[in-house]
């Protein structure tokens, strides 16, 4: 059975949004139309800030590959991490859900006195409502959502798992974290030999290969790439500094680590191309929160950077390409978070997905009305925080946030200071601080109530 064309109608898609019943109660509503089951491809990178793209404005480096996805799809100038740290943003993206609600408000660790969440069992994730659609789910890459065993991607929707379990890697070749190995074919502890970039490159070519392309794909793919240790190979640090001789070494490492990343993706592209499931492929492509600065990530000039709350730190590129629904060279200014991604996709496929705290993006693709809301981030940690909290809030041009656990609002105007360079709390005027501060702490309230621990 062949799949139908990838919405290669789009009035059709739209005529049939006028028959979308609406959400009933406990499950979000469907897309603005349902049609087929395409093929899935998430990529996310880690620590990738919209200054180390060139989608993004950034001039000293080269990302053909996401250049071509922004060139032929949707470009989001106002995405956002719900956190600005790697487990609560990959619990958001594939819960559809504000993090801290699922049990995860920080970073999942090796060390439980230091691992700050504990994924909700309870919680339905993406790629278990995409198999209720027929849909072969695969990950690839880093997981970070848990080491227990009820946590393993097989156990929360994947039908195939190849990667890393833990967070960071100490080395991008050796794959070990505090001389523990993560590596996992399915359940299997494996030992490759390869710098990660290329194994987990060559693992979603493996995955596409050897998939039955009549049946729906939905492939997870997570690079560790560019976190720390900045570890790329020699073949691309030398094509840098072949390019920018006088360019800052730590800069110069950062760049070919994600150039090398985006070659990586590249790949993974020709092999769906290779087996003839190219046409109506849809793309995402996004980072776990914003750079880090002292790695060399310049977050396009924004304050900040992973792990804090300003705009660097939870900015983010985001790329979406879905032929007949996205125009080429279209971009996207609505603020929208990693959460609003699972109901995105699976609205598009009328998939249940229940719950969901994030909203379906496509009406903002397709041009229609997309009301305002608030976005909530949120972030807890040990040694910076105590094990405390911090959150910040945008509604409008208006952000609250923290940098020390309950401490007095720091109020910014992102449309006149985009850099966050003013503090506003002290000024009179129209600003919401009130109406703000009353949401936000009905939220903190909802996020405090949930354990992070088993």
């Amino acid at each position: 059975m062949r799949f139908l064309p990838f919405f290669s109608v789009l009035a059709l898609g739209v005529a049939l949004s006028a028959h979308q019943p609406p959400a009933g109660p406990g499950r979000t509503s469907p897309g603005p139309f349902t049609i087929g089951r395409p093929h899935i491809l998430m990529v996310v990178a880690d620590d990738l800030g919209i200054g180390e793209v060139s989608a993004y404005g950034a001039t000293d480096v080269q990302t053909p590959v996401l250049d071509r996805l922004a060139q032929e799809g949707a470009r989001f100038t106002s995405f956002y991490a719900n956190s600005p740290v790697c487990s609560p943003s990959r619990a958001a993206l594939l819960t559809g859900r504000h993090p801290p609600l699922v049990g995860v408000p920080g970073v999942i660790r090796t060390d439980p006195a230091e691992s700050w969440g504990a994924l909700r069992g309870d919680v339905t994730l993406l790629p278990q409502v995409l198999r209720t659609r027929g849909y072969h789910t695969a990950a690839v890459g880093k997981w970070h959502l848990g080491l227990d065993p009820a946590d393993h991607p097989l156990d929360r929707g994947f039908d195939r798992f190849t990667g890393f379990l833990g967070d960071m890697m100490d080395d991008y070749r050796s794959h070990r974290r505090h001389g523990i190995n993560y590596m996992r074919d399915g359940r299997r502890e494996i030992d490759p030999e390869g710098h990660a970039t290329d194994l987990f490159t060559q693992w979603a070519v493996d995955v596409v290969e050897q998939h039955d392309a009549r049946t729906p794909l939905f492939l997870y793919l997570a690079y560790n790439a560019p976190h720390v240790p900045v570890q790329p190979t020699p073949a691309a640090l030398a094509r840098v500094r072949a390019r920018l001789p006088d360019l800052d070494d730590r800069r110069a490492r950062l760049l070919a680590l994600v150039e090398h990343m985006d070659e990586g993706i590249g790949r993974v592209l020709a092999a769906f191309e290779r087996r003839g499931m190219a046409d109506g492929l849809l793309v995402v492509a996004t980072s776990d929160n914003g750079g880090e600065v002292p790695a060399g990530a310049t977050n396009g000039g924004l304050r900040g950077g992973k792990p804090v709350l300003f705009e660097g730190g939870i900015r983010i590129p985001a790329l979406l390409r879905a032929p007949g629904l996205t125009r080429p060279g279209q971009t996207i200014g609505t603020p929208a978070q990693l959460m609003d991604l699972a109901p995105t996709i699976a609205g598009l496929v009328d998939a249940p997905l229940t719950a969901a705290d994030g909203r379906s993006l496509w009406p903002a693709v397709l041009g229609q009305p997309f009301p305002e809301r608030d976005l909530f981030f949120s972030v807890r940690e040990g040694p910076r925080l105590g094990g405390q909290a911090v959150y910040a809030m945008r509604r409008g041009p208006w952000v609250l946030l923290q940098m020390e656990p309950r401490e007095a609002w720091q109020v910014y105007d992102l449309e006149r200071d985009p850099r966050q360079t003013v503090n506003r709390a002290g000024d009179a005027g129209d600003i919401p601080v009130a109406s703000m501060g009353a949401a936000a702490r009905a939220f903190i309230d909802r996020a405090e109530a949930v354990p992070f621990r088993r």
